[in-house]
């Protein structure tokens, strides 16, 4: 299968803070695994990193989700500073909901109906699952390891694929098996901070980062503002 290769180097999330933190961006070619506690900011930081990959880097994006339709995504980002409407309008974006709510769903079939839409994305440069958790929680060990086989497989050809999944999705040991397979790794958790409850990203890794990775993001989530980062020892003050 040939992607378009349009020489994006770098998925960046538009944030200097936040892609310092990367290494300078996620490589292009990469499998990332975004996973973390509730509320922890996951889906914050993967939209910011949609916009930033529109904005900045002039990427086409395919986002696959079960956690919003395109009205409620497009109002949230817009809540927050991150304006994407008119790459939508203009087919730069690409938003498909995934309908989870359906008792009788077969969710193995349904996992495998996505990997199909992921091959078939082969002008886009990057693809966002937001989030895979309903899936892995209900599917058998071998078609969650087998679909990160698949993605990882498409990224070897040149795609870039983001997966946001909950921690508690995964035991200990089918997790430690997902991170070896991802090339990047980003997790979250909420953290207390001094008098303040702050949502933080820690950089696990990322191969072929450009420059050296940092580790931990504390950051704050203002409507009409976005992600705000605050440094570490303000926080802890």
């Amino acid at each position: 299968m040939a992607f378009v290769d349009r020489e994006v180097r770098e998925i960046t999330s538009g944030s200097p803070e936040i892609d310092r933190k990367m290494g300078g961006g996620i490589p292009s070619g990469s499998l990332t695994l975004i996973e973390g506690a509730s509320d922890a900011g996951k889906s914050v930081v993967t939209q910011q990193i949609l916009w930033g990959s529109l904005t900045q880097a002039d990427c086409r994006v395919t986002m696959f989700t079960t956690e919003s339709t395109v009205k409620s995504l497009m109002k949230q980002m817009n809540s927050l500073g991150l304006d994407v409407l008119d790459y939508l309008l203009l087919d730069r974006l690409r938003v498909y909901p995934l309908q989870m709510m359906k008792s009788d769903i077969d969710l193995e079939r349904a996992l495998k109906v996505i990997s199909e839409a992921i091959h078939r994305e082969t002008e886009t440069d990057l693809i966002i699952i937001d989030s895979l958790t309903a899936f892995v929680t209900h599917v058998s060990v071998e078609s969650t390891i087998e679909f990160f086989e698949d993605c990882k497989n498409l990224c070897n050809e040149g795609q870039t694929i983001f997966i946001v999944v909950h921690s508690y999705a995964f035991n200990e040991s089918m997790l430690i098996r997902v991170r070896s397979m991802c090339d990047a790794h980003l997790s979250f958790k909420i953290s207390q901070m001094g008098d303040k409850l702050l949502k933080e990203m820690e950089v696990s890794k990322v191969r072929g980062a450009s420059h050296t990775t940092g580790n931990i993001v504390a950051f704050e989530v203002e409507p009409g503002w976005g992600m705000r980062v605050i440094p570490v020892s303000k926080a802890q003050v």
